[in-house]
């Protein structure tokens, strides 16, 4: 089955900077766009950014210039570049294909806290 697990978050003051990773299995990694979703407490789960299987990335504003994703097959990983971090960028990340299943979906991995704050 699908399983997916995101790492590599943690409590970081703004301007630093955090490499997210996810780790998928239970599907055919390449041929699939990816994408890193977030999180905020009281706030819906939204799309960050995600990248093509041949490696053509879309981000929403907020992180553009900031955060960089890269992806490698074969190691059936995504990464989440993620600088210049601010307070709002606070939230739980997940990892899923994009578009993603219904956010209900049991395919969904634990995410990975990531906390910005002095």
């Amino acid at each position: 089955q699908v399983q997916l697990v995101e790492s590599g978050g943690g409590l970081v003051q703004p301007g630093e900077s955090l490499r997210l990773s996810c780790e998928a299995s239970g599907f055919i990694f390449s041929v699939f766009t990816m994408g890193w979703y977030r999180q905020a407490p009281g706030k819906k789960r939204d799309v960050v950014a995600h990248i093509s299987s041949d490696g053509r990335t879309n981000y929403v504003e907020s992180v553009k210039g900031r955060f960089i994703l890269f992806r490698d097959n074969a190691k059936k990983s995504v990464y989440l570049e993620m600088n210049s971090l601010k307070p709002e960028d606070t939230a739980v990340y997940y990892c899923h294909i994009y578009p993603p299943p219904d956010f209900s979906d049991d395919s969904w991995g634990q995410g990975t806290q990531v906390t910005v704050s002095s």
